[in-house]
């Protein structure tokens, strides 16, 4: 007897072979043994991916799919833990910076010698805080201070470093030194947020990288400085500019400090054209009577000024360099001081030609050059000697052309009688002190400032008068004497304006300018006595020389000696100490 199979093919609840999906030839072919008779679901044919002993059992959820092939990593955080936000890619550099505050800076790497401890005193004027950070090495510099404001967005980097570009060119164009110039650009970063900041100045080139962290790109931006302009209203009111921006009484925003920039880019000069064609006659007038002349060589010297001053403007309003606008300015004075010899008068036409080179001896330009070096900016300080040494030439070539000219007519020109010094006190110094204040004005000084630099530059002509004339001493060591003084007394005041120091010194060393040098040196090279000349140069080099390092070595006693109280920052040497 044969046995009949479990599904009837007449029953067609049982999955017959005509209504199976599957299309398999027995409908309990999938079912498993142990599954219970009387459940429909059982009786279901099933594929053939259910074979498989990889599958989950009926009613269990499917897993969803793996993302990757290999399995998850044993480092891999936990569902649910949040982690920080993931740094931006490139356009970082329009992020805020990273240590804007306390809270969010890295921590610092300690080296194995451990980081030495320098505070800076916030009492010290913020000259003196950013040159000894500058000073510093950069693993020695201290640690980032304290946030200043409270807002913890801060500015994007990029604004950050174009409005320190455009500060520090304004300083560099106005005449600062280079290491003043850094330090500015220094406190400008530090003000903001960015400590991790390298400022570079060069003659011609600004320069300033911010670097966020050891692992992070650096961000460099650089400025160029084409052209330069004296004019110190202008570089009192960035000083200004500067000490709000480092004030904690003050929270200057990029904006603002933008606002007010344009503000003081788009301020006219203090004084017009003619007053400063006015001022330039006056001081050679005063230069002359300082060295002998009366009331007439006084108005013929301040003429031959004017009438250089003028020639020079046409020849600026040409576009024509410097130098020949420093030629051409030169002329004039000598020329009138040889139609004074021509016409045999009992005047001193040495003294006219003389004064009228007060006005164009580029002092200040030779002073920065000679601190530049002085504070290790070699540089910068070569290539603002070569400027001296062009501007210098132009002038020696502009009074050499008149004098070769003169000499061919058999002008008697003798330096000898010229060379005699002549004491009036009380009229010499008033004669320096007219001169002062006309070199103020030329300067585009303030009203505010005229006055300290009129005085200091009497008291310069005093201490110079006094060691030179009476006490018949050396005139390159009474030079170098009064111009430390000048620099003292300037640093001083521009320490308690919280300023800067080129209005009070600048005007005031005019007196000591070695005009009379420079001219006798060119009137012996233009009579062939070649020696005699070149000795004379020399020697307005030398005098040159000792009224730059006399100013900057008060400048820096006053520094050394007059620390703010509470200042225990030592202040280093700006590279090293020893030539080796």
């Amino acid at each position: 007897m044969v046995a009949e199979p479990d599904g009837s093919k007449d029953d067609p609840e049982d999955g017959t072979a005509d209504g199976s999906e599957d299309g398999t030839a027995d409908g309990s072919a999938g079912v498993p043994e142990d599954a219970p008779a009387d459940s429909p679901e059982d009786r279901k044919p099933v594929s053939d991916e259910a074979r498989s002993a990889f599958v989950p059992p009926v009613g269990v959820e499917q897993p969803a799919p793996p993302e990757e092939e290999h399995p998850t990593s044993e480092f891999a955080l936990p569902p649910g833990l949040t982690t920080e936000p993931p740094a931006e890619p490139e356009g970082s550099a329009f992020a805020p910076p990273a240590t804007y505050s306390v809270k969010n800076s890295p921590p610092a790497f300690t080296p194995a010698y451990g980081v030495p401890l320098v505070r800076l005193s916030q009492n010290a004027p913020w000259q003196d805080r950013m040159r000894t950070m500058l000073r510093l090495p950069v693993g020695e510099r201290p640690v980032p201070e304290a946030p200043r404001k409270e807002d913890e967005s801060g500015p994007s980097v990029p604004r950050v470093l174009d409005l320190t570009l455009r500060i520090g060119e304004l300083l560099l164009a106005g005449g600062e030194g280079a290491e003043d110039v850094e330090a500015a650009m220094f406190a400008i970063c530090r003000s903001y947020g960015l400590d991790r900041v390298e400022p570079t100045v060069t003659f011609t080139l600004l320069s300033v990288t911010y670097q966020p962290s050891l692992v992070d790109d650096p961000i460099t931006a650089n400025r160029t400085v084409r052209r330069r302009g004296t004019d110190y209203t202008r570089l009192a009111a960035v000083y200004t500019l500067l000490a709000d921006i480092n004030a904690r009484a003050h929270e200057v925003t990029p904006e603002e400090a933008y606002g007010r920039l344009a503000e003081i880019r788009r301020n006219r000069h203090p004084y017009p054209g003619w007053v400063l064609t006015g001022a330039a006659g006056v001081l050679a007038g005063a230069a002359s009577v300082l060295l002998g002349g009366g009331p007439t060589v006084f108005f013929v010297a301040a003429l031959g000024a004017v009438l250089g001053d003028r020639l020079a403007w046409l020849f600026a309003g040409r576009g024509m360099p410097e130098f020949y606008q420093f030629l051409v300015a030169a002329m004039p004075p000598a020329a009138m001081g040889v139609l004074l010899t021509m016409l045999h008068a009992d005047l001193r036409p040495s003294a006219v030609i003389t004064g009228g080179l007060f006005a164009l001896i580029p002092g200040r330009a030779l002073v920065a050059a000679v601190q530049d070096g002085l504070t290790g900016f070699y540089i910068t300080a070569s290539a603002r000697l070569l400027e001296v040494a062009y501007f210098f030439v132009a002038i020696v070539v502009g009074v050499l052309s008149v004098l070769y000219i003169a000499v061919q007519f058999d002008a008697q020109l003798n330096p000898e009688g010229a060379l005699q010094a002549v004491e009036r006190p009380v009229t010499q110094i008033l004669a320096s002190m007219v001169l002062c204040a006309t070199f103020a004005i030329l300067l585009q000084q303030s009203r505010a400032t005229v006055l300290f630099a009129t005085l200091n530059g009497g008291v310069a002509w005093v201490i110079y008068a006094s060691i030179a004339v009476t006490a018949e001493g050396s005139t390159v060591m009474a030079t170098a004497v009064a111009a430390g003084l000048v620099g003292l007394f300037g640093q001083l005041i521009a320490r308690y304006e919280h300023t800067s120091s080129l209005p009070y010194v600048t005007a005031a060393i005019g007196p000591l300018l070695p005009g009379s040098a420079t001219y006798f040196g060119v009137l012996a090279i233009a009579q062939n006595n070649l020696d005699q000349g070149f000795a004379s140069l020399a020697k307005a080099a030398a005098l040159a020389l000792a009224i730059a390092i006399g100013v900057n070595l008060g400048g820096e006693l006053a520094r050394l000696f007059m620390q703010a109280p509470g200042a225990a920052a030592a202040r280093r040497a700006a590279k090293r100490t020893r030539g080796f």
